[in-house]
């Protein structure tokens, strides 16, 4: 299969989820539909809001535009035609997690053994029947593995830290990827409007703040007061609602207050001044600054348990869990990483 077909495949699957959320392709609105409304009963963090917003995050990255430009930078995609077999494991922190190492395998030509999420395993497989049905060509090329994977040149895995020296004891000897724990930052400069420090919510609030690209801990300047983020951030309330992000909230608020630790309840989200980054569900870490250089110093230190940083000059605020094609987790990048493989 030549890429230029690959690419219009996926440019047309961006076109049928696009329309399906919008509910004008009635086969596959329904379908996309029972799918977004059911995830919650297996994994109730699942919920359809945050369903839909995975995957119209992944439908307006998928056209014809940003799928050429994406490619445009791997010449080598267009003159060889990968013949390996990659396995990936995928993680299931938010919906659809794994979708942009599927994406990757299939745009390079590659084979793909994917071991899916037990919390996701639903939504990739939609994804991939929908893509079957644009060209059958893809229909052989992705074999899901429910138990023991075999038969790989390369491997891409995702997890905690804990998983991943599972990962280097098994995949070690194969050419991998092989991905941890990051969490993201906000730095606040102390100038921004009120509109950007509202969109920050969505980074914070957006998949109860379970993704990697979730901003878990933000630099203030000296001085600056927290609380008067947290007043904009007033919808987001309503995740008290939510069973398990209650109980979360409800847990960390016992455990600070029997370890007499200081903290600001805002009712809906705890905020704690900690030298972390990876805070807790219903917990936003924060720290001071008293300096731009000495912000830039830190995290740069950091930037191993990075993925994403929310600034003026970086990741726009609000922006964090719509990453462009070639915004690569961990900053590794995986298309040149399989143009590799022997």
């Amino acid at each position: 299969m030549r890429l230029e077909e690959r690419i219009e495949s996926f440019a047309e699957l961006g076109r049928v989820l696009r329309e399906s959320i919008a509910g004008n392709i009635t086969g596959y609105s329904a379908l996309i539909e029972d799918k977004i409304i059911s995830q919650q009963f297996s994994n109730p963090w699942f919920t359809p809001e945050n369903v839909r917003m995975a995957i119209q995050s992944i439908a307006m990255e998928l056209t014809m535009e940003n799928l050429i430009k994406w490619t445009g930078n791997y010449p080598g995609l267009a003159t060889n035609e990968k013949k390996g077999t990659a396995a990936v494991v995928m993680a299931g922190n938010i919906p659809l997690a794994g979708f942009h190492d599927y994406l990757s395998v299939l745009i390079s030509g590659f084979n793909l053994i994917a071991k899916t999420s037990s919390k996701d395993s639903e939504l990739i497989r939609l994804i991939h029947n929908i893509l079957s049905e644009i060209n059958s060509g893809f229909s052989t090329k992705v074999k899901f593995a429910d138990g023991p994977i075999s038969g790989f040149d390369c491997v891409i895995a995702t997890g905690s830290d804990n998983s991943s020296r599972y990962f280097e004891f098994y995949f070690g000897r194969y050419p991998h990827i092989i991905r941890k724990n990051r969490n993201s930052i906000a730095v606040i400069e102390g100038d921004e409007t009120d509109r950007e420090l509202e969109m920050l919510g969505s980074d914070v609030f957006s998949y109860f703040g379970l993704g990697c690209r979730n901003v878990s801990k933000i630099f203030i300047p000296d001085g600056y007061d927290i609380t008067g983020i947290v007043r904009k951030w007033k919808k987001y309330s309503s995740l008290t609602e939510h069973h398990k992000y209650f109980n979360n909230y409800e847990y960390n608020k016992a455990v600070y207050l029997i370890n007499k630790n200081t903290f600001t309840d805002a009712g809906f989200l705890l905020l704690r001044e900690d030298q972390g980054i990876s805070s807790p569900v219903a917990v936003l870490y924060f720290e001071y600054y008293d300096s731009p250089e000495n912000v830039i110093r830190k995290t740069e230190l950091m930037k191993n348990r990075i993925q994403c940083i929310v600034s003026k000059e970086n990741v726009p605020f609000g922006s964090a869990q719509t990453p462009y094609l070639w915004d690569y987790a961990d900053g590794i990048d995986t298309l040149e990483f399989l143009l590799k493989i022997n």
